[in-house]
């Protein structure tokens, strides 16, 4: 949603006005039951009322609306195929079960319902109060089947009126994207969704083709191609992959790692991560020669930005309490300078999506207002009519009348009045208005009126939902935004604020390139800004740059933990080094990467006592942290000769594609993957200020091998669905009975070795006589009574003596539930006699070979998460073993005491 900006960490992180300078560590409230809260607010009703966002006949509906709590919504993520998958599982099971039922307890149950706007019915909601939920049986299935496909990624918990500014933007496979706010990431993960639409049915189609050229096996269609064959057309490269780009920006460092674990599950190579403010994004070099422009221009831009979040107020008690004008009007300048970056940025014929979850008009129409006049009107901007767009959605469209609310509650119609209350009686309460926060005045340099009609608001008594506002933008031409005017200030000792940091880059982008005058940007710079300006504002997006700013939060009480829980419980921790391609020193190979943090994003926590003592700092640059390198490799690379023979990959995958991270471009642990415009832009900016923060799928992991000649390199999960077309038939096993699947998913290891490979059914055989290492499991279609309807491709290693299905147990649970609806707890793992004998004698268990052969190979590097047994060796559990390693589970083979 729409970015809330508190009154210390107001829009801090998102481009918005950062913490006053304050150093104490922040802590947010603590949570309230939501009943429990005092829902008035004076100045709130009042202004809404007097400024009239609806019609009187509605203010009753209205107000009443934004005092009940709100309904759960979740979307299905993913693929189109995928998605429609999870949910038929859940028309087919959960509804009939919950539908079956009218009251409980006295109370009215009603089963989760499709949001009728939302396309293909992949958005529901439920109303169900949260205490039937967790008591009523065939509810408390479904919120673990809930629970279950969320942590895993196929379910988005995410508020109904969230989703709407992604579908608004019309995007298509090719287009490059850019989210400028985009923490925690819902959003972003429609984008990436969009930018990948149709992606399935023309790989499948193109690896056809592959297929008979090489005289290769091909896999039959699943229900998955099917419905995915009928997206809309877009730029898709040799191998049927979109060529398009989403770019996904958070000025908080900490939540732009979060926002990579929220996207990771959508394995997409056509992602990247930035950590810059919103503001000031910089301009992305594109190779000179390539294109005809020396920047990277988007086709679809989204400014959700920083906002003071009174839309939220069925979910967030604390708007009741904490409402007040000042948060709208120390916004509405950070709000304005975001639109016009976004719109400097954007390609003529683009689109612009700008959303908050605000009612203010300062902070919703002022804003659209405001950015079209600095870029030069309506002949260059235009507001897009969306009013056929979303059938089935209830809205209203945008003001174009409203008063300003100043911060001791007086009203004021319009800005002459403010003029002649400062000549009168002086600026005193005025200091932060400003005449663009007021309607735009007819004739104020536009032939005709600016339409703001043709925004939109939503309001929760509509369609029983949170407020929000959007309005999507059209660029007629190039711009030159104007600099914005210069504001007067209550305190007249105050230095003068200068041009925003974004004026300056654009000018800067229009400067001199000619090598004979290296100086000619810096000139161009002194122009926009003398050398002997004073001190910067606390407010400006420089100074923001270069304090210790709180964390922020994009909305407040209780929101993303529910929508976004899991992911913002598993992304609590800092990067480690183990991250990263690099060797760690003994003693440190948990020692965080990126210390300290950028000035954005204070941290809780002190460097590790290590780092203070033994160890330098972190590489900064500028006081921001420093993020290993990414790298390319050469398509000829020894290591990459080696994963092209084990895996006989067809010679028509594209290999240029494959990078690290590390300085020195060696492929350490890690091999990512990725598209050829994030490569270009990736190589072209390198050492250029731009915080690259994320690229790339994992593609391979380095794996320690029990023989020589085994592939040392395990295909990763995220990469699977891109390469597993690829791979030759030496390295596929073909799995069609679901039992047999579901024998993988529940048993850690089923053996192999003597007559263990009779209980694998149609596997048994053919994984009997394969080679050691990593190979593609394809769950196939087959009509049989006991087959699939859709496709699956899953990584499995063979071990010495067992099978391995490589897959964290959070995705073994959540397919037994959704293919079996299975909650069979997972196998524990087989401990040898020896082993186990030894554990009761302490002094034999201790010994470093007798742990060795529990945890796995001598040196292999690998982590041991034995937390989940009961079983130990010197004290340590070791029943349920699961190695942690690149965010798969790596097998332990406890019968052959090495890593599988």
């Amino acid at each position: 949603m729409g970015k809330r900006g508190g009154k210390k960490n107001r829009g801090g992180g998102r481009g918005g006005r950062g913490g006053r300078g304050g150093r104490e560590t922040f802590r947010p409230p603590p949570r309230m039951n939501y009943n429990e809260v005092e829902k008035e607010n004076e100045r709130l009703e009042r202004y809404y009322n007097e400024v009239g966002i609806v019609d009187r006949d509605e203010r009753d509906d209205f107000w009443a609306a934004l005092k009940r709590d709100l309904p759960n919504s979740f979307r299905f993520a993913g693929s189109k195929g995928h998605a429609l998958s999870v949910q038929q599982r859940l028309r087919e099971h959960y509804i009939p079960q919950i539908a079956a039922i009218d009251t409980y307890e006295g109370q009215k149950v009603e089963p989760p319902f499709p949001l009728s706007w939302y396309p293909d019915q992949l958005a529901w909601a439920m109303t169900t109060p949260k205490s039937i939920i967790r008591r009523h049986p065939p509810f408390a299935s479904f919120q673990k089947f809930l629970v279950s496909e969320t942590s895993v990624g196929n379910i988005s918990r995410q508020e109904a009126v969230s989703m709407i500014p992604p579908l608004l933007m019309a995007i298509k496979p090719g287009m490059t994207v850019l989210d400028m706010c985009a923490a925690p990431g819902s959003k972003a993960a429609q984008l990436i969704e969009m930018v990948h639409a149709g992606e399935e049915a023309n790989v499948r189609q193109h690896l056809r083709k592959i297929a008979m050229e090489d005289g290769r096996q091909l896999s039959p269609d699943g229900f998955e191609d099917v419905v995915d064959g009928s997206a809309p057309p877009g730029d898709f490269d040799g191998g049927g992959r979109s060529t398009g780009l989403l770019i996904a920006n958070d000025a908080d460092y900490k939540r732009s790692h979060m926002l990579i674990h929220q996207m990771k599950r959508l394995n997409s190579p056509n992602l990247i991560v930035t950590n810059h403010d919103a503001t000031m994004f910089p301009s992305i070099r594109l190779t000179p020669l390539s294109y005809k422009n020396r920047y990277l221009k988007f086709d679809r831009i989204l400014a959700d930005v920083p906002c003071s979040g009174d839309g939220t107020a069925r979910k967030n008690p604390n708007v009741w309490k904490d409402w007040n004008p000042g948060n709208s009007l120390g916004l509405h300048t950070t709000q304005v300078r975001i639109l016009v970056r976004a719109l400097q940025m954007l390609k003529v014929g683009g689109r612009v999506v700008y959303s908050t979850c605000s009612m203010n008009p300062v902070e919703n129409e002022a804003v659209i207002a405001s950015a079209i006049d600095r870029c030069g009107g309506l002949s260059k901007v235009e507001i897009v009519d969306c009013n056929n767009e979303l059938p089935g959605l209830k809205r209203r469209p945008g003001l174009s009348k409203w008063a300003v609310m100043d911060k001791s509650g007086r009203m004021w119609a319009t800005w002459a009045e403010v003029e002649e209350q400062r000549e009168t009686a002086g600026i005193d309460g005025l200091g932060r208005l400003a005449e663009g926060m007021f309607p735009p005045r007819a004739g104020d340099g536009e032939e005709r009126p600016v339409p703001l009609g043709r925004c939109m608001r939503v309001y929760g008594h509509l369609q029983d939902t949170g407020a929000f506002f959007i309005a999507v933008l059209e660029k007629k031409s190039e711009i030159k935004a104007r600099p914005e005017p210069a504001q007067a200030d209550a305190n007249p000792k105050k230095p003068r604020q200068p041009a925003p940091i974004s004026a300056m880059i654009e000018g800067i982008s229009h400067s001199t390139d000619d090598p004979k005058n290296p100086l000619g940007k810096i000139d161009a710079l002194d122009e926009l800004l003398p050398p002997d300006v004073g001190p910067l504002e606390d407010g400006s997006a420089a100074a923001r740059q270069n304090e210790d700013n709180e964390p922020s939060m994009k909305r407040g009480f209780d929101d993303d933990a529910e929508d976004e829980g899991s992911a913002m419980a598993a992304t609590k921790r800092l990067k480690t080094r183990d991250e990263v391609d690099e060797v760690a020193p003994r003693g440190e190979e948990d020692r965080p990467v990126h210390w300290p943090p950028p000035p954005a994003a204070q941290l809780d926590a002190p460097p590790p006592m290590s780092q203070q003592q033994s160890q330098p700092p972190a590489k900064t640059k500028g006081g921001q942290p420093y993020e290993e390198p990414f790298k390319y490799l050469a398509p000829d690379h020894e290591e990459l000769r080696g994963i092209y023979e084990f895996y006989q990959l067809s010679p028509g995958f594209p290999k240029t594609r494959f990078l690290v991270r590390n300085a020195r471009g060696d492929p350490v642990k890690t091999i990512y993957y990725s598209s050829d415009l994030a490569r270009e832009i990736l190589t072209e900016n390198e050492g250029k200020g731009v915080k690259f923060v994320h690229c790339g799928v994992k593609m391979f992991m380095r794996q320690d091998v029990q023989k020589i000649g085994t592939c040392k390199w395990r295909i990763q999960t995220e990469g699977m669905p891109i390469l597993e077309g690829w791979v030759g038939e030496t390295r596929v096993v073909r799995l069609y009975k679901r039992e047999t699947l579901r024998k993988l998913l529940i048993e850690m290891f089923p053996k192999v070795t003597g007559d263990g490979w009779r209980d694998l059914a149609e596997i048994g055989e053919r994984v009997r006589d394969m080679d050691l290492g990593c190979c593609v499991l394809r769950v196939e279609v087959s009509d049989d009574e006991d087959g699939f309807n859709q496709r699956m491709v899953l990584p499995l290693w063979r071990s010495l003596h067992s099978l391995n299905l490589m897959l964290p147990k959070e995705d073994r649970r959540a397919m037994l539930l959704r293919l079996f609806n299975d909650d069979t707890p997972l196998e524990p793992m087989r401990v040898r006699p020896d082993l186990r004998d030894g554990a009761e004698n302490s002094n034999a268990s201790s010994s470093p070979e007798a742990v060795q052969e529990a945890n796995g190979t001598a040196g292999d590097g690998l982590a041991v998460d034995a937390s989940g047994g009961d079983a130990t060796v010197g004290g340590a559990a070791i029943n349920d073993m699961t190695v942690v390693g690149g965010g798969d589970s790596i097998p332990i083979d406890m019968d052959a005491g090495t890593a599988a």
